[in-house]
């Protein structure tokens, strides 16, 4: 074999291994962190039509969730949170829009005082913020 179709091959099964992994543990950068990990289950929607970048898109967002997300501890100061509102633009208006607003979000993400509609969560106050 060829280096091209080796690395083909190495790149195709690390990529399913990261797309199906699930967290170890919660701790311990989580921990010092003044918003406290909690598990959040909400129903996602249900996909508008079956698109290969959709679905792309969702793998990478649920790797975020279940692998990336426990280990560094849980960081928005909205709710929902920046992945699941991604999660809800891109499965409700389309992979582009949805990309987009996702990411206008990522960038509005900060704990300055917020203007607009807040929610208290277990006791804290978040920022609410739903997809439109």
């Amino acid at each position: 074999m060829d280096f091209k179709t080796i690395f083909r091959v190495i790149l195709l099964t690390s990529i399913s291994t990261f797309l199906h992994a699930s967290p170890g543990f919660h701790e311990p950068w989580g921990k010092d962190s003044d918003i406290h990990y909690q598990e959040i289950n909400e129903t996602p929607l249900p996909s508008r039509s079956f698109s290969p970048m959709i679905w792309a898109v969702e793998q990478v967002i649920r790797f975020h969730q279940n692998v990336i997300s426990p280990v560094d501890g849980p960081r928005s100061h909205f709710r929902p949170s920046s992945s699941q509102y991604m999660l809800q633009a891109v499965q409700k208006h389309g992979f582009l829009p949805g990309v987009f607003m996702g990411f206008d979000r990522l960038l509005r993400e900060n704990s300055d005082e917020w203007v607009y509609k807040t929610t208290e969560y277990q006791g804290a106050l978040y920022k609410y913020d739903p997809p439109p």
